[in-house]
Order: structure tokens, then sequence, then C-alpha cells
């Protein structure tokens, strides 16, 4: 490192720039897309195997959704239980 170097600070090296540019890319086309459903149809199958762990469900009766709302994404999950689980 020269003294010029800690006088005046050094330059971003080339890399980490473009890292930086990329994940700002990424972000962004993240965002313009909408949000992204990939995983919800594993994700709700796994909420059927946990749930009737402990209550007889109907695999129907389990909804995922995924929103986007101002600046965030929202995951929904709505289940309908059996009366004989409401009145647990």
């Amino acid at each position: 490192m020269s003294l010029l170097d800690l006088l005046f600070g050094s330059k971003p090296k080339t890399a980490s720039v473009a890292k930086e540019r990329l994940q700002l890319i990424i972000a962004r086309e993240r965002s313009d897309n909408g949000p992204s459903a990939d995983y919800l149809p594993a994700l709700q199958k796994d909420l059927v195997a946990v749930i009737s762990k402990y209550v007889k469900v109907n695999p129907d009766d389990i909804k995922v959704s995924l929103e986007k709302q101002d600046n965030y994404e929202v995951l929904e999950v709505n289940i309908v239980l059996p009366d004989a689980a409401r009145a647990v």
C-alpha cells in the first residue's frame, strides 16, 4: 500500500463492484417479476404432512399463497380445520 493510497483511499476492486452491480440487477428483476411461487406446491405438501400428524384435515382445505404488498412479500396460509379440531 502506498502513501497515496493511505491519504486518498484506494479504489474498490473491479470484482467487488461487478458483484454489487449484479446483486442490484438480480434484486430489481425479482421485484419487477412479482413474487416467485416456485416453492409453494412443495411447501403446501409439507404443511399438509405436518398438520395431518396432529389434526385430521383435508389436503384441499390448506391454501398457501404469496402476495406482494408494498415492498414486502406476504406468505398467507389458510387452513380450514374440522369442527372437532376447533373445539380443542
